[in-house]
């Protein structure tokens, strides 16, 4: 697994959704989401792409087999357009870089398609030490704590934010 690519999403990518929906994996989400959640989801993905509102890509290694989904979508960030990113790598392929890696070449990939946005946010729960430490092996700066609902529960998440520079 020396090479990982970010190919963009596809209609076919659903089940990777569903194999990222459980206890385990979205234990730092407030839990897993319902089928016509992920189904949602799924067709916002599609949709915010073809629109050119977001960027989200399946990781693949260099034999093509999926290890997880990153990208990036517009926001407002303190008053200014922003991205924010988020990711998640299967429990099969966690612990070898993958997410560090992957934020590298989305970050890449941000700096070439953004539209007057300078930075990029990343939003982990507070208590989830490795997306916290993929934002700041990456280079990001954390710049304060927040508290937000999330899928219907609040939510404590570090607020980390990368300038993509000028």
């Amino acid at each position: 697994m020396d090479t990982l690519t970010l190919r963009p999403w596809f209609a076919g990518d659903l089940d990777l959704l569903r194999a990222a929906n459980t206890p385990e994996m979205t234990t730092y989400l407030n839990g897993v989401e319902s089928e016509q959640q992920l189904l949602d989801r799924h067709a916002r993905y599609l949709r915010l792409w073809e629109a050119g509102e977001a960027r989200m890509f399946v990781i693949e290694d260099d034999e093509g087999a999926p290890l997880g989904s990153i990208g990036f979508w517009n926001v407002e960030w303190r008053g200014a357009p922003a991205f924010e990113t988020g990711w998640f790598v299967l429990p099969e392929a966690q612990g070898r870089g993958v997410a560090s890696r992957s934020l590298g070449l989305l970050l890449d990939d941000a700096r070439q398609h953004r539209a007057g946005q300078r930075f990029v946010t990343a939003f982990p729960s507070v208590v989830n030490t490795g997306s916290n430490g993929v934002c700041r092996r990456a280079g990001f700066e954390m710049v304060g704590t927040i508290t937000d609902e999330f899928r219907g529960a609040a939510l404590t998440m570090n607020e980390w934010v990368f300038d993509l520079g000028d």
